[in-house]
């Protein structure tokens, strides 16, 4: 059997996504965070979105675009300190924020990945974390029932890629990619390298190609990506 070719460009790519579209973005501050996949969702300027992401990047930096132009409706995240754009639209009602523990956060995405329906959890009882949430007694024990997370779309950066979609990742750029890779129906990874089929060492492939639906190539990296190089 041949396996397909999944390269395509960065316009053909986004143009998949639809207004009202829940979203699942990689990264963990700069490392691992897609951020031209994000430009071109800017450009083309799909509106209430719900994204789902560990944070909201900094203020004029990823994330953060999005929500200059008013396309994000909802955030699901740990946490939004670090840009003052994201606490501002928050406490004037412009942004709703939901607020995770960030290994939950993690968890709900993996059980989304895997086909569970919620995971059990004692963390963030008797905190604002679980105001509005199911409680189960088991054991004797109290716990949250956290739903798990999935999306309509996931994007993902990655070091490298095959034409089929294999994928690998550098250090802690790695991140929440392979798990939002595996809890979406549609996957956009963008690489930094894309090399024919064969061109990856099996052993460094930490997402395999069947849960990806389409590879843009980064001809060059934008500022935005310079943190990581330094």
């Amino acid at each position: 059997m041949r396996l397909p070719d999944k390269t395509c460009g960065l316009e053909e790519a986004i143009a998949r996504i639809k207004d009202g579209a829940t979203i699942m973005v990689g990264g963990f501050g700069v490392p691992g965070t897609p951020f031209a996949l994000i430009r071109e969702l800017v450009r083309q300027g799909q509106r209430g979105l719900t994204v789902i992401k560990n944070d909201a990047n900094e203020r004029g930096l990823g994330i953060d675009h999005l929500l200059a132009k008013g396309q994000v409706a909802r955030l699901v995240t740990t946490h939004i300190g670090l840009n003052s754009r994201a606490v501002e639209m928050m406490n004037a009602g412009e942004l709703e924020v939901e607020f995770n523990a960030q290994g939950i956060l993690a968890e709900r995405v993996r059980a989304g990945g895997a086909g569970l329906a919620a995971i059990l959890t004692d963390i963030g009882l008797d905190t604002e974390l679980a105001n509005g949430k199911q409680r189960v007694e088991i054991g004797g024990r109290t716990a949250l029932v956290e739903t798990a997370l999935r999306a309509d779309v996931a994007l993902i950066h990655a070091d490298r890629s095959d034409v089929f979609g294999n994928l690998g990742y550098v250090a802690t750029a790695r991140n929440f990619n392979p798990l939002m890779a595996m809890a979406a129906d549609l996957v956009i990874a963008e690489a930094e390298a894309v090399v024919p089929l064969g061109g990856l060492v099996p052993d460094a492939v930490q997402t395999p190609g069947p849960f990806v639906d389409h590879v843009v190539g980064l001809p060059a990296l934008s500022e935005e990506y310079a943190v990581v190089r330094r």
